[in-house]
């Protein structure tokens, strides 16, 4: 089985908020947060998917999203990429 771990940020008429986490269904778990029934941080805001990273284990895949929530660092570099690649 495939698991993901992935970045998504709200859309631009929202505050800007970013937010981790982790699946193994990316289009299910986007289309929960986006209809309210995600995880409870990202209710009442409209979400894209910004970055997403595939893992073959369930172990790697979690150590990953703790490290990935835990680093605001490699979090602004990958929304700062992600704005570079837009433009």
């Amino acid at each position: 089985m495939l698991y993901y771990v992935y970045l998504i940020k709200t859309l631009n008429n929202f505050p800007k908020k970013t937010y981790v986490g982790f699946t193994n269904n990316l289009d299910k778990r986007l289309l929960k947060h986006n209809s309210n029934k995600g995880a409870k941080s990202t209710k009442g805001y409209k979400w894209k998917l910004i970055y997403k990273k595939k893992f073959y284990s369930k172990s790697k895949a979690l150590s990953f999203e703790y490290k990935l929530k835990k680093d605001r660092k490699e979090r602004s570099q990958i929304i700062y990429d992600f704005n570079k690649k837009k433009s």
